[in-house]
């Protein structure tokens, strides 16, 4: 049983708790934003949107060279100390530069902990049913946070003010910190300092990690869609309100958690290959599927034309990130694992600087049915350059039943 395992139950819990402070954190950055820029807000954020990425690209190596060879539970206590104290520091501000040197701090921390995370659960969670099943669980975690802390948020927001929801991020960054402190970690293999390219560099000599760098892409396009444009669709094509948004975006967690949940029976059954590539097909049938969905209307037909779409997207995608850190964990050994996932946690974020931008420029400036067309050809080309790079790589083994 995967929850008798008390190192992965706590760990568990300090991912679901920091998950939901990271949400109510989202809630209270869009208001900061609002309160401080007023009409600019969205500015704001977009470019705060940017600084993540930027961050989650670039910082992630550089740190993770940095730490490779120190005690894992001290990077991990020590990245959720800065967010606990960043968002502390989020209510105080009022400018605007402010806000962003703030959210660099906090993501650069968060870039740190997260494939520190990642990395230490295959070492946790040996055995490779129960790790898949630890996938699901991650997985189901992720997309609970998107729907369930927006509900949490609206319902404080009725007692407190919006500055108080920062407090209950840092409580968030705390509670995991004390749960990482108090769990024992499988001892750490210190080596050498490590070059921040290293990790990198492996991706782009091995066939099994190539096909899942375009995997990535593939994501990345579907993903893109779905939360660059969502709101287009259902506001200006359709002509629906913030319900309709939210009904929308539901369908693609919906989608995501369903995948999820049948993962780890179907990985029984086929390789992470075969599953994966029928993943990406979905993902592309879904974004080909969207360039016909943009050009309804509205009326009953169109809307469940979008949801369908959604559901799509949200599988499709489900179906190759929950497994891929199976494939990280093959591909790797306790010397190599950080570097291995830290170089995943920053390549496939690379990927969401193309695709964004796609999604949302193309989308402003000649439609939604090009934008969806361009990110469908870019989806089908990094499908068809994952299933060629993975016909020259060993079949992984199928987990027994």
């Amino acid at each position: 049983m995967l929850f008798a395992n008390l190192a992965f139950r706590r760990l568990f819990t300090a991912q679901v708790v920091a998950l939901v402070g990271t949400g109510l954190l989202t809630v209270a950055l869009g208001l900061l934003a609002y309160d401080i820029a007023g009409s600019s807000a969205g500015a704001v954020l977009g470019t705060a949107l940017a600084i993540k990425m930027i961050a989650y690209v670039f910082v992630a190596p550089i740190v993770s060279s940095l730490t490779n060879s120190l005690p894992r539970k001290l990077v991990l206590v020590t990245a959720d100390t800065v967010r606990a104290l960043t968002a502390l520091a989020l209510p105080f501000v009022d400018q605007v530069w402010q806000i962003y040197v703030l959210i660099f701090v906090l993501q650069a921390a968060s870039a740190t902990f997260t494939p520190t995370f990642q990395a230490v659960i295959p070492s946790v969670v040996p055995d490779e049913k129960q790790y898949t099943r630890a996938l699901t669980l991650s997985r189901l975690a992720y997309d609970l946070e998107s729907l369930v802390s927006p509900l949490i948020a609206a319902a404080l927001l009725t007692v407190i003010g919006f500055h108080t929801l920062f407090v209950g991020t840092a409580a968030g960054f705390v509670v995991s910190a004390v749960m990482v402190l108090g769990t024992a970690l499988p001892k750490h293999t210190a080596v050498h300092r490590e070059r921040p390219t290293t990790g990198i560099v492996t991706f782009t000599k091995n066939h099994e990690l190539q096909g899942l760098l375009a995997l990535n892409t593939v994501v990345a396009a579907a993903t893109a869609l779905v939360m660059v444009n969502s709101v287009v669709y259902v506001r200006d094509l359709f002509g629906g309100g913030s319900s309709q948004l939210a009904i929308a975006l539901g369908f693609y967690g919906a989608g995501s958690m369903a995948a999820a949940l049948l993962i780890p029976r179907a990985l029984e059954r086929i390789s992470d290959h075969t599953l994966m590539l029928a993943g990406a097909a979905v993902a592309v049938a879904g974004a080909a599927a969207a360039t016909a969905v943009a050009t309804l209307h509205g009326g009953s037909a169109a809307w469940f034309a979008l949801a369908t779409t959604w559901l799509l997207l949200g599988i499709g995608t489900s179906m190759i990130n929950t497994p891929s850190a199976r494939i990280l964990r093959r591909e790797s050994n306790e010397r190599t694992r950080t570097s291995i996932f830290t170089a995943q946690f920053s390549l496939s974020h690379a990927a969401f600087l193309v695709t964004y931008p796609v999604a949302g420029w193309v989308g402003a400036q000649f439609g939604q049915f090009t934008a969806a067309a361009v990110l469908t050809a870019l989806a089908t080309l990094a499908a068809l350059s994952a299933a060629r790079l993975w016909s020259r790589s060993r079949d992984p083994v199928v987990a027994s039943a």
